[in-house]
């Protein structure tokens, strides 16, 4: 019988990744994106899977932080839909890890590298079959590079070829893609034979506990409703702004739609960043685009203040 559970809601990413007793699942992970030349042997997960997180927590949490036994400090995150300021993100949150290393009067040079990566279930650069992007501090003349520093990976899944009959050769980074998007398709017996080894044992076994213990499908199911009523009320908020330009034409209607879908991602994502209690999609996409105008320049201005 097929697990039914999808690794991409934030419930069961975040347990399979970021529960302490199943790091060889992280390292594993980690590895396959990174690609290092002297592979991770452990990590520490900084923001453990824990229920209360998900009890009281109202947006979509799907990010696992943690550090290496070098030192680096990664953010790994699952995202569902793709909103304006995501890379803008991903690159304050590496920065943030980078400048949290460091207390005052503390040395520059003991500062470890910082990663923020982002999987994706949705194209975020339509304009390339590149799945894999890797940003780095590069000089574009010489094309010497600052690896010690800031590095922001992007791996959009469904831009990988994912066959059932050849996953078992494929690459560390094609056999994850496939577990994240295809989990829920199979029983766990299967997905271990097309999947060999300790880290995709690890996470399937995670997946196969979700699965069948009452109190984490109750959970379970709750996030994934909450995650769809998410990408519905965005979908929700851009065809509501098409249809009030609609009577400037349909382009300008599109264009309206697509700026407030824009504008409630920007205001989710600063309320983050500023840590107040965070609204509901549905709740902006009743507001009018100059009143959602108003609140983010609001918002932007308390964030500059708060750099000061």
């Amino acid at each position: 019988m097929p697990l039914g559970i999808r690794p991409t809601v934030d419930f069961a990413f975040k347990k399979i990744f970021g529960s302490p007793q199943n790091s060889e699942a992280l390292i594993g992970l980690l590895n396959a994106i990174l690609d290092l030349e002297r592979p991770i042997i452990a990590a520490e997960v900084l923001n453990p899977f824990s229920y209360q997180e998900f009890s009281e927590s109202k947006l979509i949490v799907l990010d696992v932080r943690c550090r290496d036994e070098v030192g680096r400090w990664l953010n790994v995150e699952m995202q569902v839909s793709v909103y304006a300021g995501l890379i803008e993100r991903l690159v304050y949150y590496a920065c943030s890890m980078y400048v949290d290393q460091l207390t005052a009067g503390g040395n520059y040079a003991l500062a470890a590298p910082s990663i923020s990566i982002c999987l994706l279930n949705r194209v975020l650069f339509a304009a390339t079959d590149q799945a894999h992007h890797r940003f780095q501090m590069l000089d574009r003349e010489s094309g010497r590079e600052i690896s010690n520093a800031i590095e922001v990976h992007t791996v959009e899944l469904t831009k990988y070829s994912l066959d059932e009959h050849t996953i078992a050769a494929a690459s560390k980074l094609h056999q994850w893609a496939f577990l994240l998007l295809f989990a829920q398709d199979y029983d766990a017996p299967t997905l271990c034979r097309l999947l060999p080894g300790i880290e995709f044992e690890t996470a399937i076994s995670t997946i196969e506990i979700i699965s069948a213990k009452t109190e984490d499908k109750q959970m379970y199911d709750q996030r994934e409703k909450a995650q769809r009523d998410y990408e519905w009320a965005i979908s929700g908020a851009r065809e509501e702004g098409r249809e009030e330009g609609r009577e400037e034409g349909r382009e300008e209607g599109e264009r309206v739609g697509l700026e407030k879908g824009e504008l409630i991602g920007k205001v989710l994502l600063l309320q983050d960043l500023l840590g107040d209690e965070p609204s509901t999609v549905s709740t902006l996409a009743e507001i009018s685009l100059n009143a959602l105008t108003t609140q983010l320049a609001t918002l932007q201005q308390r964030l500059r203040d708060r750099q000061a």
